[in-house]
């Protein structure tokens, strides 16, 4: 059992569980990892063979955490031999291995959501559809969820609950665009995101022998942040664990915060019905913050249903209480956050890199820049634009893309006149028409001279032909060299490096060195030892698949001494000695689309226990009266999960930074609510024993003049049926505010649901 030494009781009995299905439940800071890399150098040592493991993470970057720690305990040798990796990079392994059985080439191009939308902006006008309306973007997102859903275009286009929402829509045609969007990948050698788990299931499905392959490979399945797997992920498990069911999934219900890429939280909360005879650990001592910051998590988690019951818990010192500042707007919480960081840095002798704001929505961060900026503390942004897609960085990319896989269309529009070679708008236009007549790709085109266009001139036709050539010259390189030597070359022989040095703007420069850091990244990426083959070149097509597989948090550094800005989601896995929960307001957080149903508010319940867990010493909560919201200024309430935490774990009585007076937050949300006498006629659920004083009259905000069109214009209250003049028919859900400044939440069937101000609105009562 020496491998299971360091670990207290709970996670020694979870590492050391051998055979049989099993779920650890693990608390916030409760240690899950040092639980999973354990358990594998155990089952190692217990003589189990490393090939035969399938260890299954989120991030790249926590897999290679994983497998050094791995590295440590059993040796280097051994860890290599592991299948771990996200579930996107493993099983984009296998299906490259297996890619000719679905008609695929084993070198496919993985396309990232930006190239995906460029080909279903190119469907929408194909099939002369308005883009205003069938919004690449939106259309993107549907058929996402269908696939990680797992429904395939064909049974798309068959079931009439899918087609009777579209046609309520008003976007009746999705199925014909997700149909030509297949086609187009399929032609381009191409697979987006989501097909990557999409055609894993279907090679499983349709295919026995591989299905049997699999289960016969993988002896033992180990699954991190399982409450964070969809569907797609989901079915993958059952199929490949069911001939020996030795799956092992870690996580954390309270924890399931992704519902909106797909993420099913019954994935965890029902693994004992699909698993009987499972067995579960619970990890519920907290490592990570202090008493006052957990207990004040758990009071208000504990409003939850939908969870799996746990007593999370820390031997760690008290701590300070939270403090619950209230701002009088936006700008002067941005200053006051400021303000703390500076005085806490200085007084507890910490790094600008302790520190962490996190906010619900991307926009809130401009208030928090302003005042960084104005008090020259560094700062950095996560989500921001990453490096890879960085204009330079695809340009160069897309060329390696088309060397590696000249079928890929969208690579190919992208570089053939980059640097400008004398190939325009016209000629592309002709050369897409021919590829959409033959059905081919670009590429086809260009190589076979029966489908050359008639009316594509030869002078044209001669420079297209001088840019295959050049590409088919690259290829030739492709299995040869490594990734940095033929990365170099074709940046120098496409002229894109000497493009980019003419450009001597600060900008320019800039533009510059983000490719030379490109090219070091490949340099090193070339002297790195392939774990599936140590003596083999790291090519280019290796690289490409390392990079299409990237996430937010693989591309963070860790290293700069910055105060870090995030949304929460992206907080998610983060920890930091400082944390700032900022913009803690009705409406805001929980956010307003998401107080429809009782599931929607216990998710974002569950990420604000994820927000405040994310803090080590200290927390701080804080709210703004008013702030700036769709170009009105918005009078606002203090959130409920501030309410939901116990009182005898907050510091009330905060000093306002401005008047330098204190002021009890108890008065101050007095000032808000008032005992309430029922809940009727809300879309919300109702916030217990409290209701806003403007719903309380009559006339405030339940029924409101309004400057409706028509002559049936009148009275607008929750439930009514309105008329719009661009959103059609719809039902108000909910009304907000004061006149003259009153808010209704409309649900327009074509639509979805749209936030309007009633004296700009001219809503018709029907």
């Amino acid at each position: 059992m020496q491998m299971l030494d360091g670990l207290n009781g709970a996670q020694k009995a979870a590492a050391g569980h051998l055979e049989g299905p099993m779920m650890v439940v693990a608390g916030a800071g409760s240690g899950k990892t040092r639980v999973l890399t354990h358990r594998i150098a155990h089952l190692i040592d217990q003589g189990v063979d490393p090939f035969s493991i399938l260890s299954l993470t989120f991030t790249n970057k926590a897999a290679r955490e994983m497998k050094d720690r791995i590295g440590r305990i059993v040796g280097g040798a051994e860890a290599r031999n592991i299948w771990m990796g996200t579930f996107h990079s493993v099983f984009a392994r296998i299906l490259r291995i297996e890619s000719e059985r679905i008609n695929y080439p084993s070198n496919f191009t993985i396309y990232d959501t930006q190239d995906s939308r460029s080909v279903i902006k190119d469907v929408i006008k194909g099939l002369g559809l308005d883009d205003k309306l069938y919004k690449p973007n939106s259309i993107h997102g549907r058929i996402s969820g269908a696939k990680n859903n797992l429904i395939g275009a064909a049974d798309y286009a068959r079931n009439p609950d899918i087609i009777g929402e579209d046609q309520q829509a008003g976007r009746p045609r999705i199925a014909e665009i997700y149909a030509g969007y297949d086609a187009r990948l399929q032609r381009s050698g191409a697979m987006d995101f989501d097909d990557l788990l999409f055609k894993t299931n279907v090679l499983l499905r349709d295919f026995p022998d591989l299905l049997h392959k699999y289960q016969q490979k993988f002896a033992f399945i180990l699954v991190d942040e399982y409450q964070d797997t969809n569907f797609a992920q989901y079915m993958i498990i059952r199929q490949l664990g069911a001939a020996r069911e030795n799956v092992c999934v870690v996580g954390d219900d309270a924890q399931s915060i992704y519902s909106f890429r797909g993420a099913n939280i019954q994935n965890i909360l029902n693994f004992q019905r699909d698993y009987p005879d499972c067995v579960v650990y619970k990890l519920e001592q907290n490592y990570r913050s202090t008493k006052n910051i957990v207990e004040a998590a758990n009071t208000v988690i504990a409003k939850n249903q939908d969870q799996i019951q746990k007593d999370v818990w820390t031997g760690n010192d008290d701590g300070e209480k939270i403090d619950v500042h209230r701002a009088l707007s936006d700008n002067d919480e941005g200053s006051f956050v400021a303000d703390a960081i500076l005085t806490t840095r200085s007084r507890a002798q910490a790094e600008s890199k302790e520190f962490a704001i996190l906010y619900r929505t991307n926009a809130q961060s401009r208030a928090f820049e302003e005042q960084l900026r104005k008090r020259n503390v560094p700062y950095r942004i996560y989500g921001g634009l990453s490096f890879y897609q960085r204009k330079e960085i695809k340009d160069l990319i897309a060329y390696f893309r088309l060397v590696a896989n000249p079928t890929d269309d969208e690579g190919f529009k992208r570089v053939v006149n980059y640097p400008a070679r004398g190939i325009g708008k016209t000629t592309m236009d002709r050369m897409t028409v021919a590829a959409a007549q033959h059905e081919c790709a670009l590429w086809d085109v260009l190589r076979d001279p029966m489908r050359k266009p008639n009316d594509l001139k030869g002078a044209a036709w001669g420079k297209l032909q001088d840019f295959g050539t050049m590409i088919e010259g690259f290829a030739t390189q492709l299995n040869t060299a490594s990734a940095f030597d033929i990365g170099h070359h074709i940046a120098q022989h496409t002229g894109l490096l000497r493009e980019l040095h003419k450009d001597k703007t600060p900008e320019g420069v800039a533009r510059y060195e983000n490719v030379e850091e490109l090219l070091a990244g490949m340099k090193e990426f070339s002297e790195q030892e392939d774990p599936a083959n140590p003596d083999a070149v790291r090519t280019l097509a290796d690289f490409l698949i390392d990079v299409a597989l990237l996430t937010d948090a693989d591309q963070d550094d860790g290293d700069d001494n910055k105060v870090s800005l995030m949304t929460i989601h992206a907080a998610k896995g983060l920890e930091f000695p400082y944390v700032y929960i900022v913009g803690l307001e009705e409406n805001l957080f929980p956010s307003q689309m998401a107080l429809n149903t009782r599931e929607e508010l216990e998710e974002e319940r569950r990420l604000f226990y994820v927000a405040l867990t994310r803090a080590e010493r200290k927390a701080t909560l804080s709210y703004a009266l008013t702030r700036y919201r769709w170009g009105q200024l918005m009078q606002n309430e203090p959130s409920r999960f501030i309410e939901e935490v116990d009182e005898q774990y907050l510091n009330l009585p905060v000093v306002d930074a401005r008047r330098s007076e204190p002021f009890d937050f108890n008065s101050a949300r007095s000032s808000f609510y008032k005992p309430m006498p029922s809940a009727k006629k809300s879309g919300t659920p109702p916030r217990p024993g409290m209701r806003k004083v403007s719903d309380a009259g009559a006339s405030s905000a339940a029924q409101v003049e309004t400057q409706g069109t028509g002559d049936r214009a009148g009275q607008i209250e929750a439930g009514v049926e309105v008329k719009h003049a661009r959103f059609g028919k719809g039902k108000v859900l909910k009304l907000e505010g004061d006149p003259p400044n009153v808010k209704a939440t409309v649900f327009f069937p074509s639509a979805g649901q749209k936030q309007l101000l009633l004296k700009f609105a001219k809503l018709e009562i029907l």
